[in-house]
């Protein structure tokens, strides 16, 4: 939509923002104005219906999302056009379900509550627990691998980190093992974080460093046909993935996108102090080639903090910038070094407030 004709940018988002704003609650039958159910058929009409069908999606009734935690922000986008997607949670040790989403009791940031017949359980580490009718009675031939992951009130330990809403909804942070603490206590899911970052179409790769520390600090790739096109349609000149990279423009589009998911992180319970202080942007795309992500484009966190040291160094001992030289690998085998002086920029951060019901 960025390269469509200005009329077309236009109507797309005037719409787009009425959908955020009362689709996801539409097909909740939640209760909205006249005016707004009217608007919004007629955006069903000129936007959301072909989208759909863009999406391959005209003719889905339900449809289920599971495995890594989905962001409430992606949720919301295909509820708010009309695709009734609910959140699917469970694992092979639990016969598939633990947690079911009902129609008209969609909540964007939870997977729903326990199913029927299931209880759940948060241990003090964030760790969800879970016991019931569907739950493993043990490995087979495996009872040291039973014993890891059942203790003694029968309740089988699933590696993710969760919360139980005041409604016994369930929200997935991360996994366990990814899950660390900040010096003041609070809370540090790195993932829940990046996934909010890279929902932007201008941001390609996050990695948040923050596990015991005191704030949360950010080293983010953009994307950088998005962030070319971008670029074209301003004039703004440059000469390849650097320049572009470290561009003022493009930073301050970076800080933008930052700005909003720490708007969302104030607004969430125990994610207010997760808010990114500072961040930089990476002057090479991290590369499965380079070890920095697995084949799967899955972030090596302890790797880029080991390689990138010096920047994490930067980032949290107050400076303004950071000169870097990096070996390279290039597709034909040949190696290469890439340098650049990054600039950490000050990311705007929000007082914690409670969020709207």
């Amino acid at each position: 939509m960025e390269d469509a004709a200005a009329p077309k940018r236009w109507i797309y988002g005037k719409f787009m923002a009425l959908a955020q704003r009362v689709g996801a609650d539409i097909l909740n039958g939640a209760p909205v104005g006249l005016g707004d159910r009217l608007l919004y058929g007629l955006g069903n009409l000129a936007v959301y219906g072909p989208l759909r069908n863009v999406l391959g999606m005209s003719r889905i009734r339900v449809a289920y999302t599971a495995g890594a935690a989905i962001g409430p922000d992606l949720f919301r986008f295909y509820r708010s056009i009309g695709v009734n997607l609910k959140q699917f949670y469970g694992q092979t040790e639990t016969c598939a379900y633990v947690c079911l989403q009902e129609d008209g009791k969609v909540k964007l940031s939870t997977v729903g509550p326990a199913a029927p017949g299931m209880e759940l359980k948060i241990a003090d580490n964030g760790e969800v627990l879970v016991r019931g009718v569907s739950v493993l009675q043990g490995y087979y031939k495996r009872p040291d691998a039973t014993a890891e992951v059942l203790d003694a009130d029968g309740y089988f330990h699933t590696g993710d980190a969760g919360v139980l809403d005041s409604e016994g909804h369930l929200r997935i942070i991360d996994r366990a093992k990814d899950v660390g603490r900040m010096q003041n206590g609070a809370i540090f899911a790195p993932n829940y974080i990046e996934n909010k970052l890279k929902f932007f179409p201008q941001i390609k790769e996050a990695v948040c460093f923050g596990d015991g520390r005191n704030e949360v600090c950010a080293a983010i790739n953009i994307d950088f046909d998005a962030v070319g096109n971008w670029a074209e349609r301003r004039g703004l000149a440059y000469g390849g993935y650097v320049d572009l990279a470290g561009k003022p423009e493009v930073l301050a589009l970076i800080a933008e996108c930052i700005g909003k998911v720490n708007a969302d992180l104030a607004t969430e319970p125990g994610m207010a102090d997760t808010q990114i202080a500072r961040f930089l942007v990476l002057h090479k795309e991290l590369d499965p080639d380079d070890d920095e992500l697995t084949r799967t484009r899955k972030v090596r966190r302890g790797f880029i903090a080991e390689k990138y040291a010096l920047l994490l160094d930067a980032l949290y001992g107050g400076k303004s910038e950071q000169y870097i030289q990096t070996q390279v690998k290039f597709e034909d085998g040949r190696t290469g070094a890439v340098s650049a002086t990054l600039k950490i920029v000050e990311a705007r951060r929000f007082p914690a407030v409670k969020a709207a019901a």
